[in-house]
């Protein structure tokens, strides 16, 4: 990482980042570009071990190039905050971010109602009583993390 000094090596911190942001973007290999996607998520970290959740429909890009090639990368980001620096007549941005690598892998129907609590615990939404009569016809996979990095520019006013 070029900028040391805003490098987030401890995984606590890269976690609670994590769990401020709303959206990961997922990267998948592609035969000529990248296929990126954002998508909403859930997270459970154990003994700074992280599996990333995610859901969707029964069919889609995603999951064949998941089936041909399973390794992918992620990227969230948040606390975005504009600073104008009116005596340098410059801007900056404030920001924190996390980006990683791991391995895809579809949940289990009989592990997929705990994944979509996860998910949804994200959101702040952990005792929403939802339609178990969707689960059938909605996908369920993860990214069991590999390796990530975070980065930090808190800019003061």
């Amino acid at each position: 990482m070029r900028r040391a000094d805003r490098e987030i090596k401890e995984i606590d911190e890269m976690i609670k980042i994590m769990e401020r942001c709303d959206v990961c973007r997922l990267a998948l290999h592609d035969e000529e570009y990248p296929y990126i996607l954002p998508l909403n998520f859930g997270m459970q970290s154990q003994e700074g071990k992280v599996v990333l959740y995610f859901h969707g429909a029964t069919e889609g890009k995603k999951y064949e190039l998941m089936k041909k090639n399973p390794k992918a990368s992620f990227e969230m980001d948040c606390s975005h905050q504009l600073m104008l620096i009116e005596e340098d007549g410059n801007c900056t941005m404030s920001y924190e971010s996390v980006v990683g690598q791991g391995t895809l892998s579809m949940v289990p129907e009989e592990e997929k109602y705990d994944a979509l609590v996860i998910l949804m615990k994200h959101y702040r939404a952990e005792d929403f009583p939802f339609n178990k009569e969707v689960i059938p016809r909605t996908n369920v996979f993860k990214l069991t993390v590999e390796s990530m990095t975070g980065k930090r520019r808190i800019k003061k006013r």
